[in-house]
């Protein structure tokens, strides 16, 4: 079985970024206490204050598939609709061990 790693950017709206940023961090405990999740790290870019990227380790891909489907990301979905300028979402393997 191998691991997923997820890497997401999320670029908000320029004038909703405290917004996006606020619930993103919502995100954070409740993904963390799912089954599968073995890492999940926001970040925010020091020079673009309006790109997040998260950094995800999965199980495998149907433990990240449950996740996709959670209603902690549903809301997130409903509380920045409108407010995400753009999102781009990248399903990798760890290579080089």
């Amino acid at each position: 079985m191998t691991n997923l790693t997820i890497v997401a950017n999320i670029y908000a709206k320029s004038d909703k970024i405290d917004l996006v940023r606020a619930e993103l961090e919502k995100l954070i405990p409740i993904t963390r206490a799912e089954e599968g999740c073995l890492q999940y790290d926001l970040h925010q870019d020091n020079d673009n204050p309006a790109h997040f990227m998260f950094f995800e380790s999965w199980g495998n891909r149907e433990l990240w598939q449950t996740h996709m489907s959670a209603p902690h990301l549903a809301a997130y979905l409903a509380a920045t609709d409108g407010a995400v300028e753009n999102f781009t979402l990248h399903e990798m393997s760890q290579i080089g061990k």
